[in-house]
């Protein structure tokens, strides 16, 4: 088990989501390498995916950018260790149009 705890730099999620984010992302990193961001990345997308529904989308790494429309109430950006983890449901098209 991982050390280091979650720090949350931002997030729109309810809280008990919020620890399901930051434990998923622990698990993640118990069970891959820690330089495998896409195997981490995918294993909470898949996590969150079976637990809130389909559409979830997850970025993993040290140093990245990004720009992008979520559904409200489904944003969270936080860092464990030395990696860095955005996770979010996409918008739907019409209301990402609207």
């Amino acid at each position: 088990m991982l050390e280091g705890k979650a720090r949350v730099e931002d997030t729109d999620m309810p809280a008990r989501m919020q620890a399901a984010a930051t434990s998923a992302a622990s698990r993640a990193l118990d069970l891959f390498d820690v330089a495998d961001c896409r195997a981490i990345a995918g294993h909470i997308k898949a996590e969150f995916d079976k637990r809130y529904g389909v559409g979830w989308q997850c970025v993993v790494g040290a140093n990245f950018g990004c720009f992008f429309t979520h559904t409200s109430g489904t944003f969270i950006y936080f860092s464990l260790e030395r990696l860095s983890f955005l996770l979010f449901k996409a918008a739907a098209a019409a209301a990402a149009a609207s």
